[in-house]
């Protein structure tokens, strides 16, 4: 069994900053730092320290790869990265003194996925295989369908979230990982309670997990429920948290585990992953997850 990782990759320009900059402002950093990401890249590093066999479905730019190098050496089979004619995608990305973050993304390579390919791309894979999608490319309702009727799992993660997500056949899905944000924009529900149980009635058959920081993580898949509170840790930047509980999350269930222990070991994972700077950069390695 094998994840394979349908998603972005992107240069990453990470700003440290005192406050999020302001309309009409002008604010100098106090740091500046370029790291490779996008949530396609950092969930594919992510199963990959996970211990998960994973392959990552991409689009780089002539400038990009680096990138491709990276994911080579962190064991992530690359052979789907395909070089394009448009610019790497590319994020910049403000961090404040208590870890939050701010990101403006530019799609570049990263919309120059094919209708056309996508079936064929598809076909590499087994119904024992994963396909792993996030929001930050084009085609995700055309992979989505495409695998469904290939007899293919789905997981999807719908960030950055968008208006067209809520026309995305949401429920082929084997499994929705979200944020509070991401379900409060997908039902209309501001409430954690009110929400989850909303996209629980939309997708009955869908394992849905929903993220909720320092309150921890909740799972409703069929008749069970399973509530996982967080660690406690100093955040520094949490630009890769939920990209790097989704590795684990999914590495662990694709290894058979069991659900609750999944969420502790993709929160604990999450844990580490906010005491470090930067985005792949700072998810940690399987060995450290006690």
């Amino acid at each position: 069994m094998a994840v394979f990782n349908a998603g972005s990759i992107n240069i990453d320009h990470v700003y440290a900053v005192d406050h999020f900059v302001q309309p009409g402002e002008t604010l100098a950093s106090r740091d500046y730092r370029l790291f490779c990401g996008g949530k396609g890249f950092n969930q594919s590093i992510a199963l990959a320290r996970a211990g998960a066999k994973v392959h990552h479905v991409g689009c780089i730019g002539s400038d990009g790869d680096w990138l491709r190098a990276r994911l080579q050496r962190e064991g992530v089979d690359t052979r789907w990265i395909q070089t394009v004619d448009a610019p790497t995608g590319h994020a910049i990305i403000q961090v404040v003194p208590d870890g939050e973050n701010s990101i403006i993304i530019t799609a570049g390579a990263n919309n120059k996925f094919s209708a056309n390919d996508i079936p064929q791309l598809l076909n590499h894979f087994t119904p024992q295989d994963t396909l792993l999608l996030q929001n930050e490319i084009n085609g995700v309702a055309d992979f989505i369908l495409a695998a469904a009727e290939n007899g293919q799992k789905v997981s999807f993660n719908p960030a950055p979230m968008t208006e067209a997500v809520k026309a995305y056949p949401l429920d082929k899905l084997d499994c929705l990982i979200l944020n509070a944000v991401e379900a409060a924009a997908l039902t209309g529900e501001t409430e954690h309670e009110t929400a989850m149980q909303s996209l629980h009635r939309a997708l009955p058959k869908t394992c849905i997990v929903l993220t909720l920081g320092k309150a921890g993580a909740w799972l409703i898949d069929g008749d069970q429920e399973i509530r996982q509170p967080a660690f406690a840790v100093q955040a520094v930047d949490t630009t890769a948290a939920g990209d790097t509980f989704i590795g684990f999350f999914l590495a662990e269930r694709e290894r058979g585990g069991q659900l609750h222990e999944a969420l502790r070991i993709a929160s604990r994972a999450a844990s580490i992953c906010v005491t470090r700077r930067g985005a792949a950069d700072s998810i940690p390695q399987y060995r450290e997850i006690g």
